[in-house]
């Protein structure tokens, strides 16, 4: 952060610490939030990156996504606490969730070689698919539903702090009722490795987006690798239209049939035949999960993180 801005962050009580993530349109920092009596508090602190922070359309998606999750509180979203503006520069202040994002934690388990136990890469999706379940179904003040969908499911934009918790963040493409800046049908809101086949095809999405792209984190968690992914944005985009799905059990032998079935169900190109709700398959994965008595938690996820971390 330049001095000059990161002074007058300072000045209104927020204590710049470290950068968390570096994207191309924003940033991420630690920050330590000050007030009376000593008060201190940890928070992660959004903003958009200075060369596009005057530009409208970067500052009405910034504003659009602080209000769009203003009212989001449980305990798998990262909750937003403020949006305020300094030295001309829109800030968003939110949850500071300390442990690592999907993305680091797959990548410690290529390095040391080891595959993430099944029960466990479940539990981290049931996790986001409860998240979601409460985010599909939001109402506003008035009533009417929201029509959240969040369209940037992804290892970047999932949470596990060292108590393994599970958070999904980053509604920053996500549409809502009367929000949505990137018109669907001419242009595609996501990464391309992670696209549902409706997003692939340019068509209006609905909550069933999210479940397609879930799944493929689901199948990345126990693989290793994203199956569609290709150097090619292209080829990741028609291997998600057009790429046979394997069966998983013969990718990796010790995922059950139960689970087997919940993945292809979630990778079904047909939304009229994929689940129809991400309370459908939270219950699936639930079910998978504790059918037969005690299964994963937070605490069992927490203690691997951390054991996982430091080996």
């Amino acid at each position: 952060m330049a001095a000059p801005l990161k002074h007058i962050f300072n000045e209104i009580h927020y204590e710049m610490v470290r950068k968390l993530a570096d994207g191309g349109m924003g940033m991420v920092y630690e920050a330590c939030q000050r007030g009376a009596g000593q008060f201190k508090k940890t928070v992660a602190v959004k903003l958009i990156r200075e060369e596009y922070s005057t530009i409208p359309e970067f500052q009405n998606n910034f504003i659009g996504e602080a209000r769009l999750v203003a009212d989001l509180v449980h305990t798998n979203i990262v909750q937003t606490y403020h949006l305020g503006m300094i030295g001309g520069h829109y800030f968003m202040v939110m949850e500071y969730v300390n442990g690592v994002n999907l993305e680091q934690f797959l990548e410690r388990h290529v390095a040391l070689g080891r595959t993430i136990p099944v029960d466990l890469a479940a539990f981290i999706v049931s996790r986001i698919a409860r998240g979601l379940s409460y985010a599909h179904n939001k109402r506003g003040r008035d009533g009417r539903l929201l029509g959240i969908v969040h369209r940037d499911i992804g290892p970047k934009n999932i949470m596990i702090a060292h108590e393994g918790d599970v958070k999904l963040t980053d509604f920053g493409i996500a549409k809502a009722l009367d929000l949505m800046y990137n018109e669907e049908g001419q242009v595609i809101a996501g990464k391309d490795e992670y696209l549902s086949p409706e997003q692939a095809n340019y068509a209006v999405t609905d909550a069933r987006a999210d479940i397609f792209p879930l799944g493929i984190v689901l199948t990345e968690l126990l693989l290793g690798q994203n199956i569609f992914r290709n150097a090619d944005r292209l080829e990741s985009r028609r291997n998600i239209l057009e790429m046979p799905i394997p069966q998983f059990t013969s990718l990796r032998a010790d995922i059950p049939p139960k689970l087997e079935f919940i993945i292809q169900k979630a990778l079904t190109r047909d939304r009229e035949q994929r689940y129809q709700t991400a309370t459908e398959m939270l219950t699936a994965l639930e079910m998978y999960l504790y059918g037969d008595g005690y299964g994963p938690t937070n605490e069992k996820l927490g203690a691997y993180l951390r054991e996982i971390m430091s080996a």
